[in-house]
């Protein structure tokens, strides 16, 4: 007999890769979007965040994936908002008045290829009426973070594409400060540090989503540079040209919108909730994230992927966390087919423990009175 899976809810899972924390798997560009596809096939829905799927030019499509801008996926996973899958997105770009007039037409092209090769709705761009004044900043830790000079300006201009274009996503793209001589820089680009744009760049579109409950990510303006033979696969999608913009725009297409109000919230069976999720996968010291957190507390079955080591150093037993330990994303990929098939993990290794009654592995006073009560059929 064979089983009608679609009686079954949706397997879902996300996964979460921090930005700036120098992620040896997901802290470079896109270099977790082989991660993503992976696992994609072995769930039915997996959400993710724009850290691990973009990969500056380069880009890959997964239909049961949903593209979360981090500041959204931490409400969604609090239960506060809920992810209503869409079609196709309009998309508005919104540039930095401090990007140079060839720099902005590099964009502006890159924008156009996109709305006439893979057929995007772009609505028409805004430029800011102020500098943003991109700062960047790294923590003791290693982590990265960053701050904006002129935060309402990209308010106003955000404000602008929502109401005059109609636009429901929006992309940033952001002068960032150029200095390619940087010894941080030159460890990114052989694979090795943090990111140092991506504290900054998580700044900016968790003030947009946070202000305006819409879909958002950014892409960096910044000056080509030098060519270095030496750079490391990780790394390269970044040196393909003159913007990081079209993964970006592919992303914020098809981004689920959030569920924030009154009827959107009533709307249960059209989408998707965090008492939802069957899993979340992390790297295995980066578990101090709110997003996991509150998964974790809702039930989610969280798996620390020991390989991706980060500069968190935030383990899930540190902080009372329950978690499955597996070595690799390749094993995580497994976990998850054999959850998803109600398979016992622990019946695919060569020893399996037998069954004990539960008086030979609890103590009857593990339940007050119970001991010394009787139970009459």
């Amino acid at each position: 007999m064979t089983r009608d899976w679609g009686d079954c809810p949706p397997y879902t899972a996300v996964l979460i890769v921090p930005t700036g924390i120098g992620a040896s798997i997901g802290g470079y560009a896109g270099d977790a979007l082989p991660v993503a596809r992976l696992l994609a096939q072995a769930v039915d829905r997996l959400i993710t965040h724009p850290n691990v799927l973009n990969g500056a030019q380069l880009y890959w499509p997964l239909p049961n994936a949903y593209y979360v801008e981090g500041y959204g996926l931490d409400r969604f996973a609090a239960g506060h908002w809920g992810l209503r899958p869409v079609r196709q997105n309009r998309v508005g770009l919104l540039l930095d008045c401090a990007i140079e007039p060839e720099l902005r037409w590099r964009h502006l092209q890159a924008a156009n290829a996109a709305k006439a090769t893979l057929g995007l709705v772009l609505t028409d761009y805004v430029v800011t009426d102020a500098p943003l004044q991109v700062e960047l900043q790294t923590a003791a830790s290693g982590a990265t973070w960053g701050t904006l000079g002129n935060p309402d300006s990209l308010l106003r201009a955000s404000e602008k594409l929502l109401r005059q274009a109609k636009a429901e996503a929006i992309a940033v793209v952001a002068r960032f400060p150029d200095d390619s001589d940087s010894p941080e820089l030159q460890q990114y680009r052989q694979g090795q540090g943090v990111d140092l744009l991506a504290g900054a760049e998580a700044v900016i579109s968790h003030l947009v989503v946070k202000t305006f409950q819409v879909p958002c990510a950014h892409a960096p303006a910044l000056m080509p540079l030098p060519l270095d033979p030496t750079v490391s696969p990780k790394s390269a999608a970044e040196e393909l040209g003159y913007t990081f913009l079209p993964c970006v725009l592919a992303g914020l297409s098809q981004a689920p919108q959030f569920a924030t109000r009154a009827g959107q919230l009533s709307q249960a069976g059209a989408n998707i909730w965090a008492d939802q999720v069957d899993a979340v996968i992390i790297p295995a010291d980066a578990a101090g994230g709110s997003g996991v957190i509150s998964l974790s507390q809702r039930g989610a079955r969280v798996i620390a992927v020991e390989q991706n080591q980060t500069a968190m150093q935030v383990k899930p037993e540190a902080i009372g966390m329950s978690s499955v330990r597996v070595s690799s994303y390749l094993e995580a990929a497994g976990l998850l087919l054999a959850d998803r098939a109600g398979v016992d993990p622990t019946a695919l290794q060569s020893t399996i423990a037998p069954l004990q009654t539960l008086a030979d592995k609890y103590k009857p006073d593990i339940i007050p009175g119970l001991a010394n009560s009787s139970i009459r059929l």
